[in-house]
Protein backbone atom coordinates (compact mmCIF):
# COMPACT_ATOMS: atom_id res chain seq x y z
CA UNK A 1 0.00 0.00 0.00
CA UNK A 2 2.58 2.20 0.95
CA UNK A 3 4.44 1.34 -2.35
CA UNK A 4 1.36 2.14 -4.43
CA UNK A 5 1.27 5.87 -2.78
CA UNK A 6 4.47 6.41 -3.42
CA UNK A 7 4.35 5.66 -6.92
CA UNK A 8 1.13 7.95 -7.04
CA UNK A 9 2.70 10.69 -5.17
CA UNK A 10 5.58 10.67 -7.75
CA UNK A 11 3.47 10.30 -10.62
CA UNK A 12 1.08 13.62 -9.69
CA UNK A 13 4.12 15.51 -9.45
CA UNK A 14 5.88 14.66 -12.31
CA UNK A 15 2.62 16.12 -14.39
CA UNK A 16 2.89 19.02 -12.17
CA UNK A 17 6.59 19.78 -12.97
CA UNK A 18 5.89 18.80 -16.07
CA UNK A 19 2.29 20.91 -16.37
CA UNK A 20 4.82 24.50 -15.05
CA UNK A 21 7.01 23.29 -17.51
CA UNK A 22 4.75 23.96 -20.24
CA UNK A 23 2.43 26.78 -18.57
CA UNK A 24 6.05 28.64 -18.17
CA UNK A 25 6.50 28.80 -22.02
CA UNK A 26 4.87 32.54 -23.51
CA UNK A 27 4.29 32.63 -27.38
CA UNK A 28 5.29 36.16 -28.19
CA UNK A 29 3.42 36.06 -31.44
CA UNK A 30 0.05 34.67 -32.03
CA UNK A 31 0.19 34.71 -35.72
CA UNK A 32 -2.82 36.47 -36.03
CA UNK A 33 -1.77 39.88 -35.75
CA UNK A 34 0.72 42.39 -33.32
CA UNK A 35 -0.83 42.15 -29.73
CA UNK A 36 1.78 42.62 -27.78
CA UNK A 37 4.22 44.31 -29.91
CA UNK A 38 5.25 48.11 -30.67
CA UNK A 39 6.17 49.27 -33.99
CA UNK A 40 9.49 51.80 -33.96
CA UNK A 41 9.67 53.65 -37.15
CA UNK A 42 8.23 53.81 -40.71
CA UNK A 43 9.45 50.52 -41.81
CA UNK A 44 6.46 47.59 -42.77
CA UNK A 45 5.60 44.72 -39.81
CA UNK A 46 2.68 42.92 -40.43
CA UNK A 47 0.92 39.05 -40.62
CA UNK A 48 0.51 37.07 -43.50
CA UNK A 49 -0.88 33.69 -43.52
CA UNK A 50 0.15 33.32 -40.31
CA UNK A 51 3.83 34.75 -40.40
CA UNK A 52 5.22 37.72 -39.19
CA UNK A 53 6.79 40.31 -41.89
CA UNK A 54 9.23 42.25 -41.90
CA UNK A 55 10.00 44.72 -44.88
CA UNK A 56 11.76 47.92 -45.91
CA UNK A 57 9.18 51.25 -46.58
CA UNK A 58 9.86 53.67 -47.91
CA UNK A 59 12.02 55.69 -45.86
CA UNK A 60 14.79 52.86 -45.77
CA UNK A 61 15.60 53.56 -42.95
CA UNK A 62 15.87 51.59 -39.43
CA UNK A 63 12.93 49.96 -37.90
CA UNK A 64 11.86 47.81 -34.81
CA UNK A 65 9.17 45.88 -33.37
CA UNK A 66 9.42 45.43 -29.65
CA UNK A 67 7.50 43.70 -26.89
CA UNK A 68 5.68 45.61 -24.67
CA UNK A 69 6.54 43.65 -22.19
CA UNK A 70 10.50 43.29 -21.14
CA UNK A 71 12.19 40.01 -20.29
CA UNK A 72 15.21 39.46 -18.37
CA UNK A 73 16.42 36.27 -18.22
CA UNK A 74 15.35 33.21 -20.83
CA UNK A 75 15.56 30.43 -23.60
CA UNK A 76 13.35 32.24 -27.09
CA UNK A 77 13.71 29.83 -29.99
CA UNK A 78 12.29 31.36 -33.48
CA UNK A 79 12.52 30.52 -37.01
CA UNK A 80 12.97 32.84 -39.50
CA UNK A 81 13.62 32.88 -43.49
CA UNK A 82 15.13 35.51 -45.42
CA UNK A 83 13.68 36.74 -48.59
CA UNK A 84 15.32 40.02 -50.01
CA UNK A 85 18.92 40.94 -48.31
CA UNK A 86 17.72 39.72 -44.90
CA UNK A 87 19.63 42.04 -42.81
CA UNK A 88 18.17 41.94 -39.69
CA UNK A 89 18.34 40.81 -36.17
CA UNK A 90 16.89 39.83 -32.53
CA UNK A 91 17.83 42.50 -29.96
CA UNK A 92 17.59 41.55 -26.18
CA UNK A 93 17.25 43.62 -22.93
CA UNK A 94 16.65 46.36 -25.22
CA UNK A 95 15.31 49.75 -25.57
CA UNK A 96 13.85 52.10 -28.00
CA UNK A 97 14.19 55.89 -28.50
CA UNK A 98 12.28 56.88 -31.86
CA UNK A 99 14.69 54.54 -33.91
CA UNK A 100 17.47 54.74 -32.07
CA UNK A 101 18.00 51.26 -30.01
CA UNK A 102 19.90 50.49 -26.52
CA UNK A 103 21.03 47.07 -25.98
CA UNK A 104 22.64 43.56 -27.84
CA UNK A 105 21.61 41.86 -30.86
CA UNK A 106 22.22 38.59 -32.09
CA UNK A 107 22.62 38.58 -35.83
CA UNK A 108 20.10 37.99 -38.20
CA UNK A 109 22.66 38.26 -41.58
CA UNK A 110 22.61 37.26 -45.35
CA UNK A 111 25.71 34.19 -45.95
CA UNK A 112 29.59 35.99 -44.73
CA UNK A 113 27.84 38.54 -42.22
CA UNK A 114 28.05 36.65 -38.38
CA UNK A 115 24.47 35.53 -37.97
CA UNK A 116 24.64 34.12 -34.15
CA UNK A 117 27.13 36.70 -33.57
CA UNK A 118 26.24 39.77 -30.78
CA UNK A 119 26.34 43.48 -31.79
CA UNK A 120 26.40 46.32 -29.01
CA UNK A 121 24.80 49.24 -31.00
CA UNK A 122 25.41 52.56 -30.28
CA UNK A 123 28.21 51.43 -28.28
CA UNK A 124 30.92 48.70 -28.16
CA UNK A 125 30.25 47.11 -31.90
CA UNK A 126 30.77 43.76 -31.95
CA UNK A 127 31.28 41.63 -29.31
CA UNK A 128 31.80 38.33 -30.28
CA UNK A 129 31.50 36.70 -33.70
CA UNK A 130 30.62 33.04 -35.00
CA UNK A 131 33.79 30.74 -36.31
CA UNK A 132 33.52 31.65 -40.13
CA UNK A 133 32.98 28.18 -40.45
CA UNK A 134 30.12 27.98 -38.66
CA UNK A 135 28.57 30.03 -41.50
CA UNK A 136 27.60 26.93 -43.43
CA UNK A 137 24.88 26.57 -40.57
CA UNK A 138 22.43 29.21 -42.27
CA UNK A 139 19.76 27.89 -45.05
CA UNK A 140 19.69 31.24 -46.55
CA UNK A 141 15.97 32.05 -48.12
CA UNK A 142 14.81 28.34 -45.73
CA UNK A 143 13.40 28.50 -42.69
CA UNK A 144 16.39 28.65 -39.83
CA UNK A 145 16.13 27.81 -36.23
CA UNK A 146 17.43 30.09 -33.64
CA UNK A 147 17.72 29.50 -29.97
CA UNK A 148 18.96 32.70 -27.82
CA UNK A 149 19.78 32.10 -23.81
CA UNK A 150 20.11 34.96 -21.65
CA UNK A 151 21.15 33.92 -18.04
CA UNK A 152 21.97 36.93 -16.24
CA UNK A 153 25.56 38.31 -18.37
CA UNK A 154 25.63 34.88 -20.49
CA UNK A 155 24.27 34.98 -23.79
CA UNK A 156 24.35 31.71 -25.94
CA UNK A 157 23.28 31.48 -29.61
CA UNK A 158 22.34 28.68 -31.65
CA UNK A 159 21.35 28.10 -35.45
CA UNK A 160 19.84 25.37 -36.45
CA UNK A 161 21.10 22.79 -33.88
CA UNK A 162 24.71 24.22 -33.92
CA UNK A 163 25.79 26.66 -31.13
CA UNK A 164 27.70 29.64 -32.87
CA UNK A 165 28.59 31.89 -29.56
CA UNK A 166 28.74 31.86 -26.30
CA UNK A 167 29.45 35.47 -24.29
CA UNK A 168 29.95 36.24 -20.36
CA UNK A 169 29.67 39.95 -20.40
CA UNK A 170 29.46 42.52 -16.98
CA UNK A 171 27.38 45.40 -18.83
CA UNK A 172 24.41 42.31 -20.04
CA UNK A 173 24.66 41.65 -17.02
CA UNK A 174 23.27 45.02 -15.68
CA UNK A 175 20.88 45.59 -18.62
CA UNK A 176 17.00 45.47 -18.69
CA UNK A 177 14.51 45.69 -21.64
CA UNK A 178 12.68 44.19 -24.54
CA UNK A 179 12.95 42.00 -26.89
CA UNK A 180 13.12 43.52 -30.82
CA UNK A 181 13.28 42.65 -33.67
CA UNK A 182 15.20 44.01 -36.37
CA UNK A 183 14.88 45.95 -40.13
CA UNK A 184 18.30 47.07 -41.20
CA UNK A 185 18.62 50.49 -43.36
CA UNK A 186 19.22 50.65 -46.93
CA UNK A 187 16.08 49.19 -48.11
CA UNK A 188 15.08 46.07 -50.06
CA UNK A 189 14.89 43.98 -46.92
CA UNK A 190 12.33 40.89 -46.38
CA UNK A 191 12.30 38.69 -43.26
CA UNK A 192 9.36 35.96 -42.07
CA UNK A 193 9.31 35.24 -38.92
CA UNK A 194 7.18 32.39 -37.00
CA UNK A 195 6.95 30.13 -33.91
CA UNK A 196 8.50 33.05 -31.40
CA UNK A 197 8.34 30.97 -28.11
CA UNK A 198 9.57 32.41 -24.79
CA UNK A 199 10.60 30.35 -21.80
CA UNK A 200 11.72 32.24 -18.63
CA UNK A 201 14.42 31.35 -16.65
Amino acid sequence: MKKTIHYLLMAMLAITVSNTSVAQKIKLFNGKDLKGWKIYGTEKWYVENGLLVCESGPDKQYGYLATEQHYDNFELTLEFKQGADGNSGVFFRSTIDGTKITGWQVEVAPPKNNTGGIYESYGRGWLIKPDPALDQYLKYGEWNKMKIRVENGTVTTWLNGQQMITLTDVKIGAGKGSIALQIHDGGGIKVQWRKLVLKPL
